[in-house]
C-alpha cells in the first residue's frame, strides 16, 4: 500500500468521512452499527479518520472518542472547528453557526478534545472560513493550538487559492479539504495547483458524488425527508434527471473494467495528482470494503481521457450548493 503525505503524516491515500455516523443523509446508525463501521475500517487499512464538531453537534467526535481512543496510535485523526451547533435562543436547540474567532475556536478545539478522548488533534481544519474575521486571525488561534500541543497540524476547508496563500503566510497549511469528484472540478480552477506549489495535501470530500457516482440512486424520492441532498440543486426535481443520463457511459466504463462504479469514482480522484487523498463517507461496511478495493484499481491515460469527456463540469446540470451554502464558502467557480 503507497501511503500519501498529509502534513508530517503518511496514510492510506483512503480515509473514511466520519459525518454519516450521524444524521446527515436521513437517519443515523446505531452506535452498535455506527462502533462496527469504525473499528472495521481499521481492519481494512484506513488510517485517517475525519470528523467535525458541527456533525450531529459532536456526536460523530463522541462516537469517535469512545470507539477508537483505544487504538488512537493507529491512526491520524482530522477534526474541524469554525462552525458547529450553538443554542443561540436558549431552548436546547441547537443551530449551526460561522465563527471563526479566536476564542471561539480554542474553545471549540477543548470541547472536541473531550468528546474525542484524545489530547491531541492530528489536523485541525477551519471548517468555513468566517468571513467577518481575517483568515489571519482564524489561523493565528489555530497556531496558538499548535504552540500548545492540542493539534499537530492545520487545515483549512472549501476555501479558495488566494485564501489558502494568505493562511500559509500567517502559518503552515497541512491540508486543504473541498468537494472533488467527477462531478465537481471547481479545485482544478486554481486550488490544486495552489496546494502542489506550496506543498499542501488537497483531501477530496464526496468524492462519490454524494452517492451518485455509486449508480444506485435513481429514485430521489426516495430519500429521508431530513436527507441533506434535497437542499442541493443538483438533486431537484429539474437537475437530476438530467444528470441521470450521464450515468449510462459511465456504468459501461466500470463493467469494461471489472470494477464497481464507486471504485472507479474513488480511482479517478486518486490518478489527478500525488498530493491527494479522499474520504468517502458511508455507513455501512459492504461500501466501505467496496471504496477500499479502489485502491487495486490502475486507470490508463485513455480511460481517464474517457472519463473526462463522460463526467464533467460542462455536462453536470446544477449549481452543488443552494445560494445560502454557496454564500458560506469561498471556493472558486466556473
Amino acid at each position: 500500500m503507497n501511503k500519501r503525505a498529509v502534513g508530517p503524516f503518511h496514510i492510506n491515500p483512503i480515509g473514511l468521512g466520519c459525518m454519516n455516523i450521524c444524521a446527515v443523509y436521513g437517519p443515523p446508525p446505531s452506535f452498535e452499527d455506527a462502533e462496527r463501521l469504525l473499528l472495521t475500517a481499521l481492519d481494512e487499512g484506513v488510517d485517517f479518520f475525519d470528523t467535525a464538531a458541527l456533525y450531529g453537534f459532536g456526536e460523530s467526535e463522541k462516537i469517535i472518542g469512545k470507539v477508537l481512543s483505544k487504538h488512537r496510535s493507529r491512526f491520524t485523526l482530522a477534526s474541524k472547528c469554525g462552525m458547529q451547533g450553538v443554542d443561540v435562543n436558549g431552548d436546547g436547540k441547537k443551530v449551526r453557526v460561522i465563527d471563526g474567532r479566536p476564542d471561539t475556536i480554542k474553545a471549540t478545539c477543548d470541547d472536541s478534545l473531550r468528546r474525542l478522548n484524545t489530547d491531541v488533534i492530528d489536523l485541525y481544519y477551519l471548517h468555513r472560513w468566517d468571513k467577518r474575521v481575517p483568515i489571519e486571525e482564524s489561523v493565528g488561534a489555530l497556531a496558538d493550538l499548535v504552540r500548545a500541543g492540542k493539534i499537530r497540524s492545520i487545515g483549512l476547508s472549501e476555501v479558495s487559492a488566494d485564501t489558502l496563500r494568505k493562511a500559509h503566510r500567517e502559518h503552515p497549511i497541512a491540508a486543504l479539504q473541498t468537494e472533488y469528484s467527477l462531478w465537481t472540478r471547481n479545485p482544478e480552477i486554481a486550488v490544486l495547483k495552489a496546494c502542489a506549489d506550496l506543498g499542501v495535501a488537497f483531501v477530496s470530500f464526496s468524492p462519490l458524488a454524494r452517492k451518485f457516482l455509486c449508480n444506485d440512486l435513481h429514485d430521489i424520492g426516495s430519500l429521508s425527508p431530513t436527507d441533506w441532498r434535497h437542499t442541493s440543486p443538483r438533486f431537484n426535481d429539474e437537475h437530476y434527471p438530467r444528470n441521470l443520463q450521464l450515468l449510462h457511459d459511465y456504468v459501461q466504463i466500470a463493467q469494461e473494467l471489472g470494477c464497481t462504479p464507486a471504485q472507479l469514482a474513488i480511482a479517478w480522484v486518486l490518478h489527478q495528482a500525488p498530493h491527494i487523498v479522499t474520504i468517502p463517507g458511508t455507513s455501512r461496511i459492504d461500501h466501505l470494503k467496496d471504496n477500499m478495493g479502489a485502491l487495486n484499481l490502475q486507470l490508463s491515460t485513455e480511460v481517464l481521457m474517457r472519463l473526462n469527456q463522460t463526467i464533467n463540469q460542462d455536462k453536470v446540470s446544477g449549481q452543488r450548493y443552494n445560494a445560502q451554502a454557496s454564500s458560506e464558502v469561498d471556493t472558486e467557480v466556473f
